[in-house]
């Protein structure tokens, strides 16, 4: 693995997860697997979940972190080449890049949709500027398109919680006030296309998702029919690909208990932050079947799976 962008880089994602939970285990053999290693990870939006889970699993490993928040601590940074940079931006990524990569071992880079253009966003300019200029891995900790850390520990939390080898697992559409990237939704789906689950997604017709990046999964417009039998249950809004980046609104989608009354007693799965009673009901939320706080926790230790081998 050379970099970690996609499911692309990764292949069977099977052992992946397997590793991860392998390392959630027995977390003491691992300390000082990095000792003089060191990683910055590099923030030009908000986070909470992936930015501690990826100190923790750096400090686990023993690695130095450093944590850097671009719009506060550092230079807004130019994409594009050729560009006449006589206006607003003070630095090139290509600068950039080959100067953080000449400082640290590995890079995280966390940069977000801003939904105004959907083929500047899914070019994925930032992670991929960071690539193509950078000396050493990197990891995405979400793009504009992607977030596939949170999709190694979505498929860790589903094999630790599984009792069957091939579980049916639903991504269902729900509502929230703002407009969201599809950035979790796309990667749930490729990860989900790329592993040994039944997989169906679910939505109101016109919240369709790019099909070439999702792999075409099964789609259910019908949620009852969809949530029939299932054994995990992932709640994500996104916005409209087409028209891009609109928001949505059918409060009906909402998870309560009744709509997950269809399902096979499922896990209830959201990557959080969540909206309590906007995208899922109380009642769901903080029942037993909920795997929000294992989910988070898998965090981690997707996280130091990544590292480790992208330092192997």
């Amino acid at each position: 693995m050379k970099h970690f962008i996609s499911i692309s880089d990764v292949g069977d994602p099977e052992p992946l997860a397997e590793e991860a939970l392998m390392m959630k285990s027995n977390p003491e053999k691992w300390r000082n697997f990095a000792a003089g290693k060191s990683i910055c990870l590099i923030f030009f939006n908000p986070s909470l979940r992936t930015r501690l889970s990826s100190i923790r699993a750096a400090e686990i490993l023993g690695m130095t972190v450093t944590v850097f928040n671009v719009g506060k601590d550092g230079w807004q940074l130019e994409l594009e080449d050729g560009t006449v940079m006589d206006k607003g931006k003070a630095e090139h990524i290509k600068e950039a890049a080959g100067v953080i990569s000449a400082y640290f071992d590995l890079i995280g880079v966390r940069s977000f949709a801003d939904l105004k253009n959907r083929d500047k966003d899914y070019r994925d300019a930032m992670i991929s500027g960071f690539v193509n200029y950078s000396s050493v891995p990197i990891v995405s900790l979400e793009s504009t398109t992607l977030h596939p850390l949170q999709s190694l520990a979505d498929l860790a939390t589903i094999r630790e919680f599984a009792v069957k080898k091939r579980p049916k697992v639903v991504l269902s559409w729900t509502p929230h006030p703002r407009a969201l990237p599809q950035a979790v939704a796309n990667s749930f789906s490729q990860w989900m296309m790329n592993s040994d689950v039944e997989f169906v997604v679910t939505h109101p017709k016109g919240l369709e998702l790019d099909p070439g990046l999702t792999g075409k999964p099964t789609v259910e417009y019908n949620r009852k029919s969809a949530f029939e039998g299932a054994d995990f249950v992932y709640a994500k809004n996104w916005s409209t690909f087409e028209p891009y980046g609109e928001i949505a609104s059918h409060p009906d989608w909402i998870i309560d208990e009744k709509i997950m009354a269809h399902t096979n007693d499922a896990g209830f799965m959201h990557c959080l932050p969540v909206r309590r009673n906007v995208v899922v009901s109380d009642s769901v939320l903080d029942s037993p079947s909920s795997l929000i706080i294992p989910q988070a926790t898998n965090r981690i230790w997707s996280a130091a799976t990544v590292f480790k081998n992208l330092l192997s």
